[in-house]
């Protein structure tokens, strides 16, 4: 089978097509012939050794995936071969078939096509574990989405509009602000031509925002916590812009406001009921269309480069896949 590998830590162009061999299904374990691999943005970091899981190489990137049941282990009863299934996973998932968990494995509804299911674990996952159990946001309060036009920014704004968000996304392009409006958000911010603070300031009456979802650190972190409202929460959910901020802690004291992190990956393995309710959530949103979960791309998995480049960047307006298999 063929399989994106990471031989070396370095940039993509150290990635290789190779033939490997298929995976066997251990007890309690599936193997899937993946039809899609979702890349994130952690994918162009974990290829360098800069994330914070940290495979030692070979191994495969992309960490979510969609395709069928090609076989089941012993001990498996929730699934048959044939059965349309998505997953997540730390790495691993850009190959033709991978071996899981059953447990890390969800049905894919009827009505949901596989490429959107594709990349709906993790950065859906991440953001409705954000706005839902980290954020503990009510509708009607103001949610502002840093990044909003890249995965897991558009799914801060799909996501805090079908929680009944007043969702404002930010973003450093008015392309990439259109785009956001077009999934929900009510009003929008150009932080590379705008001030940030003054428009937040406008925006909410003087008042502050209820929550900031920020995938992007670096200077806008701090400007963000000094745009919250009393009792504001700001949720840390990466570092897209390269830079950890050291905020200064006053500003909590003084708007008696909240720094939460949010580690969607040790919330899977923590809290399993709650990520299940959470994915039954999302299925649901998505196979009725709540979710439009927009692809921005599909490449085979020889055009991998293109995938990469595409999402470090910055050109990449929601999910991009790899796709590895036929999708009908």
């Amino acid at each position: 089978m063929k399989a994106l590998v990471c031989v070396s830590l370095g940039p993509a162009e150290n990635l290789k097509v190779m033939e490997a061999p298929p995976p066997a299904a251990k007890a309690g374990e599936v193997v899937v012939d993946v039809v899609y691999a979702a890349l994130n943005f952690f994918d162009t970091l974990i290829i360098e050794g800069k994330y914070q899981l940290k495979p030692e190489p070979p191994f495969s990137p992309a960490g979510e995936f969609a395709g069928r049941v090609a076989a089941v282990g012993p001990g498996v009863e929730r699934f048959a071969v044939g059965d349309r299934v998505m997953g997540s996973t730390g790495y691993g998932a850009a190959r033709e078939q991978i071996a899981i968990a059953a447990g890390r494995l969800a049905p894919v509804p009827a009505g949901l096509p596989l490429d959107k299911a594709a990349g709906l674990s993790i950065a859906y996952g991440t953001t409705l574990h954000a706005l839902k159990q980290r954020a503990e946001l009510q509708p009607g309060e103001s949610l502002v989405v840093l990044g909003a036009s890249g995965g897991v920014g558009l799914a801060a704004v799909e996501i805090g509009k079908a929680m009944g968000a007043r969702v404002i996304a930010c973003a450093s392009s008015d392309d990439k602000l259109a785009f956001a409006r077009g999934y929900g958000a009510s009003e929008t911010i150009n932080y590379a031509t705008e001030d940030f603070r003054a428009r937040l300031k406008a925006l909410t009456g003087g008042k502050g925002v209820d929550i900031v979802y920020d995938p992007v650190g670096g200077a806008l972190t701090e400007a963000a916590l000094r745009s919250l409202a009393w009792k504001g929460r700001l949720l840390v959910i990466g570092f897209a812009s390269g830079e950890i901020p050291k905020p200064p802690l006053n500003l909590t004291l003084l708007k008696g406001c909240d720094i939460r992190g949010v580690y969607w990956g040790e919330f899977v393995v923590r809290e399993p009921e709650a990520h299940r309710d959470n994915m039954s959530q999302l299925l649901s949103w998505a196979e009725s269309g709540r979710l439009k979960v927009h692809v921005h791309a599909k490449f085979p998995i020889e055009a991998y480069l293109q995938a990469f480049e595409a999402i470090s960047r910055r050109q990449a307006l929601g999910k991009v896949l790899l796709q590895l298999g036929g999708d009908a």
